[in-house]
């Protein structure tokens, strides 16, 4: 057979180029894996591969086919919302997202690996950790994952959420709920004590004026406290009693079998207990040794990569964030920061510094709703406020029927931002 010149010299180009596989990976997209894909995850994915423009190849691994909200799952608590208005079907499909159904089991940082939980292997360029928090059953004496069943946790969008939902609206009138309010840092700040207040609102609603709700907290001042016990006297007078270490001496133990919750001076028991208990990053980023002592990860303020390994980031609940308290509205904001320095460092695209910002809405009553946030910046290696705001108490009813349908349009504009 005669080779011409032409073929020739292809042939010496493959051959090149099969001798220096370098060449090839440097041609080929850069890969970004994202694991998990709830606020923080999904705005990564999305807007990594959406700002690219096809660039970077992007795959997201997260096991749900849609993802209930933890933030406003309090209001489908309060009947304010339907469980369908809080699940949201994934739609990244159209900016070049890759979504592999699966759990994330191991990291391999050597290899720069993600093994999923059917044995097969994701290679990645550059990594994403998202995965939310664990719930320390142990910190609770008494409670367990078994326990969980019967003292619902609700920490943890889904069954649980349902669970807490059917306990609540089958108590009876004269009903003592007990709730275990969290040691800080825990995901949503306020959220246990706006679950006090709707819970208190569902009571209220149907005559239950005889009902009480006993918090047992560990700390003794909380997000909002002053507009939570302005609006606890204010809408559910003599329903809602709020103890600190002072007042309960320390908590003892819970007895799922018996319904008792029991402190240094008294066991109580209860009709529903609400168990809500310490907390750490997602399993996936603690086995791949990116916490600290703390059960969080440490990151790198001015861009949320790890300070355990520059070729991850970390973002979202599982994130040692400073002064960002850990909220939806937190995770979608860091999510943004993340997706320019990736986009940078991948692509050589201009990045800019970063800017952080949250705000978290507070249901009190109906058409009673408060809030707080502010703006974060890096600063001496930590991510600090430099510009905070909060509701103030005796606000009149038009301000906070504003904020609450603020917080309303909030939800469906982030939803939109982070699933759609």
């Amino acid at each position: 057979m005669t080779i011409d010149r032409r073929q020739f010299s292809t042939g010496l180009l493959a051959a090149s180029l099969i001798a220096m596989p370098g060449v090839l990976r440097a041609q080929a997209k850069p890969r970004v894996v994202v694991i998990g894909g709830g606020p923080g995850g999904a705005t990564v994915a999305k807007y990594v591969a959406r700002d690219s423009q096809g660039a970077i190849d992007v795959t997201m691994v997260e096991p749900l086919e849609q993802f209930i909200t933890c933030f406003h799952s309090n209001l489908f608590l309060g009947d304010m919302r339907s469980m369908a208005s809080i699940t949201h079907p994934y739609k990244l499909g159209g900016y070049g997202v890759k979504h592999v159904r699966q759990m994330a089991a191991a990291i391999d940082r050597d290899k720069k690996q993600v093994r999923l939980a059917d044995g097969s292997v994701l290679d990645y360029d550059r990594l994403v950790v998202a995965p939310g928090i664990d719930i320390k059953f142990d910190s609770v004496p008494g409670y367990s994952e078994a326990a969980a069943e019967i003292m619902p946790h609700g920490w943890k969008p889904g069954a649980q959420t349902l669970l807490v939902k059917k306990q609540l609206d089958a108590l009876e009138d004269g009903a003592t709920i007990v709730m275990l309010a969290p040691p800080n840092p825990y995901r949503c700040p306020p959220g246990p004590y706006e679950r006090v207040s709707v819970m208190a609102m569902v009571l209220k609603a149907k005559g239950h004026t005889k009902s009480k709700i006993i918090v047992i907290d560990p700390k003794d001042k909380f997000s909002k406290m002053a507009l939570f016990q302005e609006g606890w006297q204010k809408h559910y007078p003599g329903m809602v009693e709020w103890m600190d270490p002072k007042m309960h001496g320390g908590l003892k133990s819970v007895d799922p079998k018996a319904m008792t919750v029991t402190t240094d001076f008294e066991t109580i028991k209860a009709s529903m207990v609400n168990v809500i208990p310490a907390q750490m990053a997602g399993k996936i980023a603690r086995d791949s040794g990116l916490a600290n002592p703390s059960g969080f990860c440490p990151i790198d303020a001015a861009s949320m990569k790890s300070t355990i390994d520059p070729n991850i980031y970390v973002l979202g609940d599982a994130a040692i964030a400073g002064a960002m308290p850990k909220s939806a509205f937190s995770a979608n904001s860091q999510a943004k920061v993340v997706a320019n320095a990736v986009r940078g460092d991948l692509t050589g695209a201009r990045t800019f510094p970063a800017r952080y910002a949250n705000t978290c809405w507070s249901v009190l009553a109906k058409d009673d709703t408060v809030k707080v946030g502010g703006r974060y910046e890096p600063k001496d290696g930590a991510i600090a406020e430099v510009e905070g705001f909060v509701s103030k108490t005796g606000e009149e009813s038009g301000l906070r029927f504003q904020t609450a349908e603020e917080n309303m349009g909030w939800y469906a504009g982030i939803t939109a931002d982070i699933f759609a």
